[in-house]
């Protein structure tokens, strides 16, 4: 499954889907002109769909919209913890250059557990994530999340680790079998909104007793129409096809 979802990501690209097209009409114009040029106009049409950033919206806004949003200050009581999902920090390539902690476009994921310890002063944090790149080096995605919590002063017994899974189900899985962690008390899910559903799905599947806790929403109410973005649109269709497919996959595989 972790090497299948490597090859799912590659073909969610719609950037892919173009380079491809254009590909084969290279090969095909010189024997089939007509057939050449249809591959070319496709393409194109790809690329202007793509750039249309309200279509991908909408189906980001549908993934983000099972489960509410809870304010920063929230008074988080019953709880063991937050288990928080990676996916909020940059590489371990990119970390071996810095002595900084590095987060990426989901960075909520880090800063929002950080802002509701402040209210929440007795919660315990599990961050789960190792190394999610087949290519991977350096330290592990729960190495440079200590480095980030360690950096905001959050006390290292407040935090617990888990730094051998790379995917959500072995979050789910990996995470329960940690000395001391009881699965079956109430604890609070951390992740993008977009991914919650799957999310939520995979730890109750697990044996998790969870209550979600979205961040890093990418989507409002509503869209403008108007707006197109080459590289915006390629990114937020990437993100919906990624999470739509891999919802399908764990679907057939059963770990939903």
């Amino acid at each position: 499954m972790f090497f299948a979802s490597k090859i799912l990501a590659l073909i969610t690209q719609p950037l892919v889907w173009v380079f491809s097209l254009l590909l084969l009409s290279l090969l095909v114009l010189p024997r089939k002109p007509r057939a050449g040029k249809w591959l070319v106009g496709t393409a194109l049409g790809v690329l202007v769909l793509m750039a249309w950033k309200p279509l991908p919206e909408a189906i980001i806004r549908e993934l983000e919209s099972h489960y509410p949003e809870l304010a920063p200050d929230a008074k988080l009581e019953g709880y063991a913890g937050m288990v928080v999902l990676g996916g909020g920090l940059e590489s371990g390539r990119a970390q071996l250059a810095h002595v900084q902690p590095m987060l990426n476009d989901a960075a909520e994921r880090m800063t929002a557990t950080v802002a509701a310890l402040r209210y929440n002063p007795t919660l315990q944090v599990l961050f789960t994530g190792g190394e999610g790149s087949m290519m991977g080096i350096g330290q592990s995605e729960a190495e440079r999340a200590k480095l980030f919590f360690d950096s905001l002063g959050v006390s290292t017994k407040q935090v617990r680790y888990e730094s051998a899974s790379r995917n959500t189900y072995e979050n789910a899985v990996l995470s329960a079998q940690l000395p001391g962690v009881d699965p079956t008390q109430r604890w609070l899910l951390v992740t993008s909104a977009w991914h919650m559903p799957r999310s939520m799905a995979t730890f109750q599947k697990a044996g998790w007793n969870v209550t979600a806790y979205p961040v890093d929403f990418r989507t409002g109410d509503s869209s403008n129409w108007l707006d197109f973005s080459m590289a915006g649109g390629a990114a937020q269709w990437q993100l919906a096809l990624h999470e739509l497919v891999g919802l399908l996959a764990y679907k057939l595989a059963g770990r939903l």
